[in-house]
């Protein structure tokens, strides 16, 4: 898979949320950006992402996934916001 093959995929499946993906193979970083993690704990957060992919990931298209979440407004100050 290809980091825009995992976008289109998170995309497709949860709204209103932005993505940047990077990685290769099966390994691939995650950072999403939505309001709709306002609330939620980290746990949840990652939740929602890892089962927009459960069917990549028991299927083993996708294997090693890190995931950073963050509200827009978290967002802005973000580290990994640098240069992106």
């Amino acid at each position: 898979m290809q980091p825009s093959d995992v976008k289109a995929l998170l995309e497709s499946r949860i709204d209103d949320c932005q993505f940047h993906i990077q990685g290769e193979g099966c390994n691939f970083q995650v950072v999403a950006i939505s309001e709709a993690f306002a609330g939620l704990s980290p746990v949840k957060r990652q939740q929602l992402i890892y089962s927009a992919l459960s069917d990549e990931i028991a299927s083993g298209a996708l294997h090693a996934i890190s995931i950073k979440t963050y509200t827009p407004d978290q967002w802005e100050t973000a580290p990994e916001n640098v240069g992106v």
